[in-house]
């Protein structure tokens, strides 16, 4: 009997097809097994192979992948990985899969990732996988809406253009009443951020109810936004069971709110789809918090990159993004300028997602981190205006003075001069680094 075997799955002169989806993997071989062989298993376990030869006849319509690249492995950010990285197994060898058209249901991403981030991942015959890259071929890309507004929402919503928009969390972020976080987000506004917004632990508490907060926080922001006479909003977390998000979706609008957040891998992609469908139809932006990222991208050699996680949230649509500190923050160093530019780049017309730097960022670190990602970006801060030395209202102050400098190319210690807040804030903490 002839059938689909492993080795069907692997071909090395192949060359894709324009509508395939192009995976790069990178693996460490199980012990015993060859590349070659684990690789064809990958392809072969992610689309329409299985451990036994399979008869097939007619009905059947061939819709396997195609292991055709083995190289030597190389890091998130594309450099080349060598024995002396101690974060990375000596034998990681990269690969590419194609995968034809036909293996996807268009629009459905869970459906996507099922073909590639799932059953490969526990297989036996590699001791570790990860998917670093994706290319998407016009038709997949273009069956998902991407974002409503991406970044467009600094002009659209603040009319701001020349600096990054400016967004804090009220600290601590969880046991806050809802009238001190209304407070915290009153005293930041009129200091200067554009952006309120809860924290990824925060939604319906009876310490802070949901829709308390949110007519609270509203009511003060429209109070800073009358004094100050600059836009403001806020970015209530909606994170909860679908229709209940849906349910909360719809309050925002209905208190004329700007933006919904929503903890998009903790919620799932279906839900966060589900969402975007009810934005659209309300007008609301949706601001992404990644909670829980690092369980798939923090470890080298396995898991799912943070480049990816990021390509799934632009083609489901979210807005804005957090993507890291290029390392000037208190969390886990990745390739955040690459992720950067691959939310903005050309997508078949798709609308690009605004990054949001966030993680240990006070005022020192602002010129080293636009440098690296521009100004077409969100910064926000928590301990780094909450923690400043004379409070939330100045420590908003400082770090819009900061911004405003590098803006205007003005060093710090210059904007310092006029800027008592700036000033204090860089006694208390310089250019550092937090941990």
């Amino acid at each position: 009997m002839t059938g689909i075997t492993y080795e069907d799955f692997i071909d090395l002169s192949y060359e894709p097809a324009p509508a395939d989806l192009v995976c790069t993997f990178r693996i460490v071989p199980a012990e015993g097994m060859d590349v070659e062989a684990a690789a064809s298993r990958v392809a072969s376990e992610s689309s329409n192979g299985t451990w036994a030869a399979l008869p097939t006849g007619e009905g059947f319509t061939d819709m396997g992948a195609t292991a055709f690249d083995v190289d030597a492995g190389s890091d998130d950010t594309g450099r080349a990985i060598t024995a002396a990285d101690p974060r990375v197994a000596d034998d990681t060898t990269e690969i590419r899969v194609a995968y034809p058209e036909g293996l996807f249901e268009p629009g459905s991403m869970p459906q996507v990732l099922s073909c590639i981030a799932g059953n490969i991942m526990g297989m036996k015959a590699v001791d570790a996988i990860r998917l670093v890259d994706c290319e998407w071929p016009e038709g997949l890309a273009t069956s998902f809406p991407g974002p409503q507004f991406g970044s467009a929402v600094r002009s659209e919503i603040f009319g701001v253009e020349d600096r990054p928009i400016l967004a804090t969390v009220p600290k601590p972020k969880v046991g806050l009443s809802t009238e001190r976080h209304a407070e915290v987000g009153y005293e930041a506004w009129t200091g200067g951020v554009d952006l309120l917004k809860d924290d990824e632990n925060l939604t319906d508490q009876a310490f802070n109810p949901f829709q308390d907060r949110l007519i609270e926080s509203l009511a003060q922001r429209d109070r800073a936004a009358e004094e100050t006479g600059e836009p403001k909003s806020y970015l209530i977390n909606v994170t909860a069971g679908t229709n209940e998000m849906l349910e909360r979706v719809d309050q925002v609008a209905a208190e004329g709110c700007e933006y919904v957040m929503v903890d998009v891998i903790t919620t799932g992609w279906a839900a966060v789809q589900t969402v975007r469908e009810r934005c659209a139809e309300l007008g609301l932006a949706i601001h992404a918090h990644r909670a829980m990222h690092a369980a798939f991208d923090r470890l080298p050699n396995h898991g799912v990159s943070m480049r990816v996680l990021a390509q799934i949230a632009r083609l489901v649509g979210v807005d804005q993004l957090h993507t890291g500190t290029v390392g000037l923050g208190k969390l886990a160093n990745e390739d955040t300028v690459g992720i950067n530019a691959w939310l903005r780049k050309d997508l078949y017309g798709l609308r690009d997602v605004l990054p949001v730097a966030s993680g240990g960022l006070h005022p020192g670190l602002l010129p080293d981190l636009l440098d690296a990602t521009g100004t077409n970006v969100c910064v926000q801060a928590g301990g780094g205006i909450h923690g400043h030395p004379d409070g939330t209202h100045a420590g908003a102050k400082a770090l819009r003075a900061a911004a405003d400098a590098y803006a205007a190319g003005i060093s710090l210690d210059a904007k310092a001069e006029e800027s008592p807040a700036l000033q204090t804030a860089i006694d208390e903490w310089g250019t550092e680094t937090p941990r």
